[in-house]
């Protein structure tokens, strides 16, 4: 750890976003949850919430390293954060009928254990993520921000696009899924 991280307080524009990420999580649950799923325009609020939280991912990262304001907190918080929103979108789809349970049982137990064996190393080493766990978070975004669209309840000159959408959707989620089982 470099000293400048090491004196970098927990109030900093990183952590600040990683909290914004875990209280979206609930938002986000909400929203694609109401009305069971089928509602448009609360679909396209989750999908909103969703592409904001996974935004400020890579941005308070990005800060986060370029100022020198790692902190003990953000590296347990952020994985955290990252893990509640991915694992909400993972049951709220299966909820709604878009993803397969044994899908998200799948990786979200892959998901977990790779985090907790990464916090409980924590204090020794940090673990930065591999280009293939890039690859696969990168997957794992594309395809729930997909299936996070009204893609199904798209009716008239649009519905077979949206259905189309929504299984090149489906498809991207294979992939990821395939990813997050190889890079674990």
């Amino acid at each position: 750890m470099t000293e400048q991280s090491a004196t970098a307080g927990n109030w900093n524009l990183p952590n600040v976003l990683t909290g914004l990420r875990i209280v979206l999580v609930p938002v986000f649950g909400f929203a694609l949850l109401h009305d069971g799923g089928e509602s448009v325009v609360w679909r396209c609020v989750a999908t909103a919430v969703f592409v904001v939280a996974m935004v400020t991912d890579k941005v308070d990262g990005d800060i986060a390293r370029s100022r020198g304001l790692v902190t003990n907190f953000g590296k347990i918080a952020d994985p955290i954060a990252d893990k509640a929103m991915t694992g909400m979108a993972f049951v709220g789809l299966s909820i709604v009928g878009d993803i397969w349970w044994w899908v998200t049982i799948l990786v979200l137990l892959r998901e977990w254990s790779v985090t907790l064996l990464r916090l409980s190393i924590l204090k020794r080493v940090v673990v930065a993520a591999a280009q293939s766990g890039k690859v696969k978070t990168t997957l794992q975004v594309v395809a729930l921000t997909g299936l996070s669209l009204p893609l199904r309840q798209v009716d008239g000159t649009f519905h077979h696009v949206g259905v189309t959408l929504f299984y090149a959707s489906q498809a991207a989620l294979f992939v990821a899924v395939a990813m997050t089982m190889w890079s674990g």
